[in-house]
């Protein structure tokens, strides 16, 4: 199977680089898996497809403003960090620009009382980094960094992106991307939705470096995913599993709530039930993929010839996948982050 069986022709500026003037006010395309109908409406209508007996699985990783703006001690030259992932203590992992200025030994400073040292080269041209700061990490973060907005994204991140590039329902802290199928939630909409009899669940998944990265070999089997850590709990885990066992759809609202739940699924029996606790995955899902959990997938449009256009071809046909993008297309929806979308029922 060819990387390129996933690509597709994107107008550039049909790539979102505002959020919609309101969360649930961005267009949804609903597409029928059954009937291969497709239906176009308002992501608030979302409830019009859902039945009190689904339950609804969302990502609740709060995304960290990862992205820091330097200088070299030594130098003076421009430095710019992305955060990655925490590994101990003051210790990250991090992306820097540019890479050629920074070894280790090097030195970085953001402010008079906040700076990070070179310790050494990381994986796939990262580095890792020490931290020196004074009072609490996290709100010196919240402080002097900006939301890692992603590259397609061209325009530095405002204070509107603090609020909009995160869900409303975001809580323990980690990840480096948004789950970006989530921000068409607002209160209100999920309210409605409980209201309904649509249980609610909440899976973290800290998204990390692996979102940044692009499909770099020729054959899709021969990808190598990035690993990522995962958390269910127990009420969370009991409330999908009732829903499973009765009949009712475990719809995922993003990809990295689906790859949550199908890396903690288990065999029981002949069926198939999620494991609560931590783990960390590596699940790569493409076509032929055999689905254990996930009955339905709220998502966003994906970059042409990504792991997401792999995973969301395996949950329907690929062809059929393409068709829809084109149409899409057609009808100038928006695509990525900030962007549309997709239903897929």
């Amino acid at each position: 199977m060819k990387v390129t069986d996933f690509d597709y022709d994107l107008p550039e500026e049909l790539i979102a680089q505002h959020p919609s003037d309101k969360r649930d006010d961005c267009r949804l395309m609903v597409v029928d898996r059954s009937t291969g109908k497709i239906e176009h409406e308002h992501f608030y209508d979302i409830l019009k497809y859902l039945k009190p007996t689904d339950c609804l699985v969302m990502n609740n990783s709060k995304v960290i403003p990862a992205r820091l703006f330097g200088t070299k001690k030594e130098t003076g030259a421009h430095i710019e960090f992305l955060l990655t992932k925490r590994l101990d203590g003051d210790r990250w992992e991090t992306m820097v620009r540019p890479g050629r200025r920074l070894k280790p030994g090097d030195s970085v400073v953001f402010s008079p009382d906040f700076s990070a040292d070179i310790i050494d080269y990381g994986k796939d041209g990262t580095r890792i980094v020490e931290f020196h700061y004074e009072g609490v990490f996290m709100e010196r973060l919240e402080e002097l960094g900006a939301m890692p907005l992603p590259p397609y994204i061209e325009r530095p991140s405002t204070a509107e992106d603090k609020d909009r590039y995160q869900t409303v329902y975001a809580d323990p802290e980690g990840s480096v991307a948004a789950p970006t199928a989530g921000l068409h939630f607002t209160k209100d909409l999920l309210q409605r939705a409980a209201d309904m009899g649509v249980k609610l669940v909440y899976v973290t998944l800290h998204v990390g470096i692996g979102t940044f990265r692009p499909v770099k070999v020729d054959n899709v089997e021969d990808h190598e995913m990035h690993f990522e850590e995962y958390y269910i709990d127990e009420a969370s885990a009991a409330v999908i599993n009732e829903v499973k066992a009765s009949g009712g759809r475990i719809i995922s609202v993003g990809t990295t709530s689906t790859r949550t739940l199908e890396s903690a699924a288990k065999r029981c029996g002949d069926s198939w039930k999620v494991e609560a606790g931590h783990g960390s995955t590596g699940i790569f899902i493409y076509p032929g993929y055999e689905w254990k959990i996930v009955d339905s997938l709220i998502t966003n449009f994906h970059l042409p010839k990504s792991t997401l256009m792999m995973l969301i071809s395996a949950l329907y046909d690929r062809e059929k996948i393409l068709a829809a993008y084109q149409e899409a297309i057609d009808m100038r929806y928006s695509f990525f982050s900030y962007g549309d979308a997709m239903f897929i029922e």
